[in-house]
């Protein structure tokens, strides 16, 4: 449910082309100007790939796709195949260590570290460089060891056997662990820049040498330190595979500590990683392949938590896979994909939006949820009986129902069940939701927000959001009678308040964000002003107020002029949700909410069709840290649900012809 929106601020990285939007009324699309998000709302995706991978190039493009997305991306390059052509090419031999245990090493003593960072300085990092600029990005690479972005820790002397078979304590070996990261420093890299790339080695904050680290526990320690979205751990083979000598034998799904079991060779490493972003992450985590990101069927995603039960597994993955507004792309493939393997029609639409359909009659009913939640995500976590995590109530619980009734739900033949996890909708756009009201008509609608299992919500407040600009000439502010543009701003805001309430008495107000630019000629303060205004308001009169205090030195922008919906009790869609109380021994509550929802957008324009909102959770913990739903709310929402759904093409159904004579039929 909005009840947070976004600052703007500037940038220097390139954003996600976003569609232009505009203030919304009750007959028209979204127009007015998208601001860009704040950086730390950038989804960030940690991709690690060897050298064998980024040889192929597929990689780069899939990348790029990234970055047009409005993805901040952070390469982090092996270089298992360009440490070989470069010592080939100085026509150095590489030295090795046999471990105790068998394992053959690279030997790095600090006389070849200058080597091993030669390699990537002149080798690996100048052809990720070429690749990725050849399909336009920005791109920065550096070995972490540069600048101090990366340090690490040694590792213990090893013990190594020699030709002869005699056990060697091995002291001058530069090897290490990742430890610390330069947040700071690597965030305004990720800012200024397309992608970044970083490869081993890692300063040793002890002095020497660098150290040589595992470049996928390099990716992992990234993704931990730089609290990252999506970490991928792209592979020449299909995942993890159960079987190594059969290609197609993937583990899908791995939970912590099983996926160490099916690793050998170079894959216990990226399993190491796995569990090591598992700890420190609350990150969506995958190991891809074979040298793509773009085939799922190829992925093994790893769950940091488990379900308690096997009717909670869609809840929790579904809560597992950040999806901060604009990041929803991977939640909704995820969801697709879930639905296609129950033999659901499902997509994703071209603004992003998740649509999943059963039966296709005249009869249409839509249930509306919405993939995306406010910043910021933090692991899931089942704890002491509940799911704990960013969205597990607003409103991802209701997305899981929505999606298990689906699944579950008879659909008469003359009937349609839709259901719709919109893009967009805790931000000011709601551009999900307004492809809904244009693309996806229905007969009624069940919206998916937390009203508690035994409330149903029947409408919210409207959403009339300015932005107004102050301007002054600029000045000292302690001349005489001296007015800043903060002063001139804080005045405006007053008088623009007060003649908005003047019409709506009983909205509610508040002023979410204020910037100030000092200019050599003119200063200029921009506050944005949030109204929530009742159902009826007429929203054209709050524009005339608003925009009646324009001038020279004042510009009042409308963002957003949605109007407020509810709906009343007597209603065909009210009633079936009474009887499926009813049958469920609830006595429930009718309210109508101080917040918005995708509701009032589809509102606008659809005016004779039936509403209501319905979920699991207590929205109360809607955007704050203590965010957890309770399974037993979960359930008995779901299985309400799904009886008032059933009870709803019970009630639409055309009523059956009587028993006619053999031949009387017409």
């Amino acid at each position: 449910m909005t009840t947070q929106l976004e600052r703007p601020v500037t940038t220097t990285a390139r954003p996600a082309p976003a569609p232009a939007t505009a203030p919304d009324t009750r007959a028209a699309s979204p127009a007015a100007p998208a601001r860009p998000a704040l950086p730390s709302t950038r989804p960030l995706y940690v991709v690690k790939a060897g050298s064998a991978t980024l040889d192929r190039g597929t990689l780069h493009k899939e990348l790029a796709d990234l970055v047009a997305r409005g993805a901040r991306v952070l390469l982090v390059a092996g270089g298992a195949t360009g440490i070989e052509r470069h010592y080939a090419a100085i026509d150095r031999p590489m030295p090795h260590l046999r471990l105790t245990n068998g394992d053959l090493v690279r030997y790095c003593p600090p006389e070849e570290m200058t080597h091993l960072v030669d390699a990537y300085e002149r080798v690996m990092l100048p052809a990720v460089e070429r690749e990725l600029r050849a399909l336009g990005l920005t791109v920065f690479t550096s070995v972490a060891a540069r600048g101090g972005l990366v340090s690490g820790r040694a590792n213990r002397p090893l013990k190594a056997v020699s030709g002869e078979g005699r056990t060697l304590v091995v002291r001058d070996h530069r090897a290490g662990v990742p430890t610390d990261v330069d947040v700071d420093g690597l965030t305004a890299l990720l800012e200024a820049y397309d992608v970044v790339c970083l490869s081993p080695p890692v300063a040793d904050p002890a002095g020497g040498a660098p150290l040589n680290v595992d470049a996928d526990v390099l990716a992992a320690v990234l993704t931990g330190a730089l609290g990252a979205d999506h970490l991928r751990l792209v592979t020449g083979t299909a995942g993890l595979l159960t079987d190594p000598d059969v290609p197609d034998s993937t583990l899908f799904d791995a939970y912590p500590g099983e996926g160490a079991k099916y690793a050998g060779g170079r894959m216990r490493q990226k399993v190491r990683a796995a569990e090591i972003a598992m700890r420190d992450s609350g990150a969506d985590i995958a190991i891809t392949g074979p040298h793509t990101m773009a085939v799922p069927s190829g992925w093994t995603r790893f769950w940091r938590t488990k379900e308690p039960a096997a009717d909670l597994g869609l809840l929790t993955r579904v809560a597992c896979v950040p999806s901060v507004s604009r990041d929803e792309a991977e939640l909704a493939a995820y969801l697709a994909e879930w639905c296609r393997e129950r033999g659901i029609d499902a997509h994703v639409d071209e603004v992003g939006n998740l649509v999943a359909t059963r039966g296709d009659g005249p009869r249409r009913l839509l249930l509306l949820g919405h993939l995306d939640t406010v910043p910021h995500h933090w692991p899931a976590e089942w704890r002491d009986g509940e799911l704990w995590a960013r969205g597990s109530v607003d409103a991802k619980g209701s997305l899981a129902n929505f999606l298990e009734v689906l699944a579950h739900a008879d659909i008469p033949e003359d009937a349609q069940l839709r259901v719709v996890g919109a893009v967009e909708e805790e931000i000011s756009s709601s551009k999900g939701a307004f492809h809904v009201r244009d693309r996806y008509p229905a007969d009624a609608v069940v919206i998916g927000e937390p009203s508690g299992s035994g409330t149903l919500t029947l409408g919210y407040f409207g959403l009339f959001k300015l932005r107004i600009t102050a301007s002054v000439a600029s000045g000292h502010s302690a001349g005489m009678d001296a007015v800043s543009a903060p002063d001139h701003l804080i005045d405006v805001l007053g008088r623009i308040r007060a003649s908005v309430l003047a019409e709506a008495p009983d909205a509610l107000s508040a002023v979410i964000d204020v910037r100030v630019e000092n200019g050599r000629e003119r200063s200029t303060a921009v506050g944005i002003l949030n109204f929530r205004v009742p159902p009826k308001v007429d929203v054209a009169a709050l524009t005339a107020a608003a925009l009646g205090h324009a001038a020279d030195d004042v510009r009042v922008e409308v963002l957003r002029a949605t109007p407020g919906h509810a709906g009343g009790r007597a209603g065909a869609l009210v009633k079936v949700f009474t009887r499926a109380f009813a049958q469920a021994g609830i006595r429930p509550r009718f309210v109508v909410k101080k917040g918005t929802s995708d509701m009032n957008t589809l509102a606008t324009t659809w005016h004779d069709v039936p509403m209501v909102a319905y979920g699991p959770g207590d929205s109360s913990l809607d955007h704050t840290d203590e965010e957890r739903i309770d399974p037993m709310e979960y359930r008995t929402a779901r299985s309400l649900l799904a009886d008032a759904v059933q009870r709803w093409f019970a009630l639409t159904a055309p009523p059956a012809l009587p028993d006619l004579p053999e031949g009387s039929r017409r």
